[in-house]
């Protein structure tokens, strides 16, 4: 469905002073690139109210707050993968999105106890390496979920599993939102709460750390045995 930037000053009553940019002046290198973090957003869920496009829209305008750059990406006509050949439009979006990406939040619905097709198709329309560009390997990720009910965290851990397949840097924290239903008002609002605030939280740590692994991507995928095949 259509997107459009939401309004970076209506969100939730929280105190000025506790919601500030990242401060990178500590976490700044020598050769770090000078532009805002590039973090990609994706969603799990097709729905025409989507609590998990609504929980990636919060965690976007926390992350334009916090100093980011970001870009969503509408699943909608994506198809299964390998249905299609790889030049598919929807296909070719998603993987330049993945390579412009510095960090990642993935949100999923939690669907008979795992996450959605949609998601785990997007995914996997994602190679760990397309000739020498590696789309995922050394970005960072934060994971989050919605619930229809109680809290759980299966499909975080499963995301987590892919994220570590994908060879990501996947962030310690991360967000759970039971009942999402009862947590976002009638203007799809997150409402005021300690759910809304983890979600604050977990995007805080997600700048840090790509702040502090942006930039050295070719460093950090180097691997031993790829040097020794190209040296047999």
């Amino acid at each position: 469905m259509p997107y459009t930037t939401p309004d970076l000053a209506d969100l939730p009553e929280v105190e000025a002073q506790s919601f500030h940019p990242i401060n990178d002046d500590a976490l700044r290198r020598e050769g770090a690139p000078a532009h805002a973090p590039r973090i990609l957003l994706l969603y799990g869920s097709l729905r025409k109210r989507s609590f998990s496009r609504l929980a990636i829209l919060e965690a976007q305008r926390i992350l334009e707050k916090l100093g980011a750059q970001t870009r969503i990406y509408d699943p909608s006509g994506l198809p299964l993968a390998d249905d299609v050949e790889p030049d598919h439009p929807k296909v070719q979006e998603l993987r330049e999105l993945m390579v412009w990406s510095e960090g990642q939040v993935w949100c999923s619905p939690e669907r008979h106890g795992a996450i959605t097709g949609i998601m785990k198709t997007m995914i996997d329309w994602v190679p760990l390496s397309v000739g020498a560009v590696r789309p995922t390997q050394g970005k960072t990720l934060a994971l989050m979920q919605v619930s229809g009910g109680s809290q759980s965290f299966n499909a975080v851990n499963q995301m987590r599993v892919l994220g570590r397949w994908m060879r990501m840097i996947t962030i310690p924290n991360q967000s759970s939102i039971p009942k999402a239903f009862q947590e976002f008002d009638d203007k799809d609002r997150m409402k005021p709460s300690s759910l809304y605030d983890r979600v604050v939280d977990v995007m805080e740590e997600l700048m840090k750390f790509t702040h502090l692994t942006r930039g050295h991507t070719e460093y950090l995928t180097d691997r031993y045995s790829e040097r020794k095949k190209k040296h047999q």
